[in-house]
């Protein structure tokens, strides 16, 4: 058997940044267990898997396909990086003629279009709520010691505790901050966390300047320890910071090593527009 494979670099113009994600075109249905066995082989934080929804359609034509994602470890319900890299598959290699793609997939249907040259993507918008310290404290202490914690929030949602350190702190204090996210998996007591995003507002002077704010994002709870680039925090980061600055529309970047940018936009029917660019950097074919 062989199945087209792809590797992409999501929100990055540039191969070996942005955050990586294997895409699979199935063009006849694959054994069930065959979808882990291949995200575990590749070992990415996603691989994804674009599928046909009626026997007839066309990678090149058609306008709507079944999409999942799978981590090494297990399947997940929603990831915003590797729908990118999935979108950007069928526009550029598979120079798909639709202006808008639609995927059916556990988090209901989601949208991807082309702006220039970047792609967007149409996620859910995830509020946050106040969260009491106490609960979490001992996972903040793990996350981030003796740093200054300005705002705590949950996103019930999504199971992501958001963590906002204090203005007075740079970019490059996040960028250095040394984190073993495996110590979070015995420092969360409470069963609820599954990601938890450091986050910073942005600095409006020196030569970062432009971002509205800063992020990073660990999930050791799904055998990631630290994200790249993650489209699906900042559903819940663009809820969070259109609040606090006033904003419809942010530049964000995500400060990991790879690092990432990403263009978010809150728009009228409660869901948010991410916009990414990509970088292919790998095609081929799996053999089995």
């Amino acid at each position: 058997m062989q199945i087209p494979i792809f590797t992409v670099d999501a929100f990055t113009n540039r191969p070996f940044s942005g955050n990586p994600a294997a895409v699979c075109l199935l063009e006849n249905d694959l054994d069930e267990d065959l979808h882990q066995k291949i995200a575990t082989e590749m070992n990415l934080s996603e691989t994804a898997f674009i599928r046909k929804l009626h026997p007839g359609d066309d990678f090149t034509k058609s306008s709507c396909f079944g999409l999942r994602w799978f981590t090494p470890a297990n399947e997940v319900p929603l990831c915003g990086h590797a729908t990118l890299a999935a979108a950007a598959v069928l526009f550029h290699i598979q120079k798909n003629t639709n202006s808008v793609l639609t995927f059916v997939t556990l988090s209901g249907e989601l949208k991807a279009r082309q702006v220039e040259d970047h792609i967007v993507l149409d996620l859910p918008l995830y509020l946050t709520y106040p969260q009491v310290l106490q609960e979490v404290q001992e996972l903040i202490k793990a996350a981030v010691g003796d740093m200054i914690v300005q705002d705590l929030r949950y996103s019930p949602d999504t199971k992501k505790l958001l963590v906002r350190l204090s203005d007075a702190y740079e970019r490059s204090v996040l960028e250095e901050l040394q984190v073993s996210a495996q110590r979070f998996l015995s420092a969360e007591k409470t069963g609820k966390v599954k990601g938890l995003i450091l986050t910073l507002k942005g600095n409006s002077s020196g030569k970062h300047k432009g971002h509205d704010f800063y992020s990073r994002y660990f999930a050791p709870w799904y055998g990631l320890s630290e994200d790249p680039v993650t489209g699906s925090a900042h559903a819940v980061l663009g809820s969070y910071w259109s609040e606090q600055l006033g904003k419809k529309e942010m530049l964000a970047f995500q400060c990991s090593r790879r690092g990432g940018e990403l263009k978010i936009s809150l728009r009228n029917d409660g869901r948010v527009d991410i916009a990414g660019q990509i970088a292919v950097v790998l095609k081929g074919n799996l053999t089995f």
